[in-house]
């Protein structure tokens, strides 16, 4: 909502003050200028990048507008689940959860969490680290070592189409100015000519300008930064799973685990420490 909201104030403040000072909108409107500009911006665009952070980025604009993918109380449940894997370990040992880890689909711990079941990525991650530790063979420090690798890689994946986009909006300006330049050696040619004529032209050429620098400061670019906050903020859940998995190697009760992991949560989406503690009991 508030992607909508701040573009629909760019728009309107640019717009409308060009409007109070008197400009005519339709001397916004040139449509070899758009195409100069955005298909230019588009092919460097294919060019730069691959075709996987191609497919997240445009898939990752849209869903700018869903909100975040893990709110409080799937942060909850992810706290939840970690702490039952652990007391199922702590009762059974090691290989007591040995069938969760090679199906959690079936796992009677697992399948209480759907949503989080149905993340695949995540999942992966957590029956990944698990099956580490019931190996037995890894030192507490080895393993956090091995999941931070992990979760920076996890880290640069995500923050690939963020990056994309920004380059995407350094280089619009710079397009604008390719659609000026063209503009005025259209110019040129009409020297001599009708004196209205030569001015549409110099106007058209430095809408060109206004666009490229507008596409690129006022859209493109906060797309970017909001995409890579948001990258940021779904990676949290994997550093969670991290911390607490490690604080059980070293020896850590599974609620006191929970605990460290629950203060690396950003404020906004991290559960009072007595709501946590009530929701663990009521699921025993």
């Amino acid at each position: 909502m508030l992607i909508i909201i701040g573009f629909i104030i760019v728009i309107v403040s640019v717009l409308g003050g060009f409007v109070l000072s008197h400009g005519k909108l339709a001397a916004l409107w040139q449509p070899y200028e758009v195409l100069i500009i955005g298909g230019a911006a588009f092919g460097a665009f294919l060019v730069a990048n691959p075709l996987k952070v191609v497919k997240a980025a445009i898939i990752g604009i849209p869903g700018l507008l869903k909100g975040a993918r893990y709110k409080r109380n799937d942060y909850v449940d992810i706290l939840s689940m970690v702490y039952d894997v652990l007391v199922k370990a702590r009762k059974e040992g090691m290989i007591g959860i040995e069938k969760d880890i090679d199906n959690p689909g079936s796992s009677p711990v697992f399948s209480k969490y759907p949503k989080l079941l149905a993340d695949h990525h995540l999942m992966e991650f957590t029956t990944d680290c698990l099956r580490l530790m019931v190996s037995g063979n890894m030192e507490p420090h080895e393993l956090e070592q091995l999941l931070e690798i992990e979760v920076e890689t996890h880290h640069q994946e995500a923050a690939e189409p963020a990056h994309a986009l920004q380059v995407l909006a350094d280089s619009l300006p710079g397009f604008g100015i390719v659609a000026a330049v063209l503009g005025i050696v259209v110019t040129m040619a009409s020297i001599g000519g009708d004196v209205a004529t030569i001015g549409h032209h110099v106007a058209a050429a430095l809408v060109g300008t206004f666009l490229g620098i507008l596409l690129g400061y006022g859209f493109v670019g906060p797309l970017a930064a909001s995409m890579a906050h948001r990258a940021h903020e779904e990676g949290k859940a994997f550093e969670i799973i991290k911390m607490a998995l490690v604080s059980s190697l070293r020896g850590y009760p599974p609620s006191v685990a929970v605990e460290f992991a629950r203060k690396l949560l950003f404020s906004d989406v991290r559960p009072a420490f007595a709501d946590l503690e009530a929701h663990l009991r009521s699921n025993r």
